[in-house]
């Protein structure tokens, strides 16, 4: 989990956090440039990274939780590139939202993601998360 909500780099994020920012990073060049190499990279990092038991199903999920944010946002998520160590303020509140999942504290998710994302996609949304932090 992250050691700080508000953490602006890699270093307070837990290992699965970081598996997941990367398949946020992946993804998200692969939105943004529309480059299949980049969905190619996001599968083979989750099928290298260590502890990862079902890497496909972890890929998707970090997918269908970015195609959410994305489809209820009027600008785009903001990713940094995957080698980056800092975080964008979108990439912080992702890690911020699966640390709360993780953390599981009722209520706490819910609270978090209507933050980030108001009442649009709210259900959708918590859904996603709860879904990729117990892949």
């Amino acid at each position: 989990m992250m050691q700080d909500a508000h953490c602006s780099n890699v270093e307070g994020c837990d290992d699965f956090c970081r598996v997941a920012l990367s398949l946020f990073r992946f993804i998200g060049a692969a939105y943004a440039t529309g480059a299949s190499d980049c969905w190619e990279a996001a599968y083979r990092f989750a099928d290298e990274a260590p502890g990862i038991s079902d890497s496909p199903l972890l890929v998707a999920r970090a997918a269908a939780l970015v195609r959410i944010l994305r489809s209820g946002r009027p600008c785009e998520l903001c990713f940094m590139p995957p080698p980056c160590r800092r975080l964008s303020k979108d990439e912080a509140q992702l890690m911020r939202l699966l640390a709360v999942a993780r953390s599981k504290q009722p209520g706490e998710l819910e609270s978090a993601v209507c933050q980030f994302v108001g009442d649009e996609n709210e259900i959708a949304t918590t859904r996603a998360v709860n879904a990729l932090a117990f892949c």
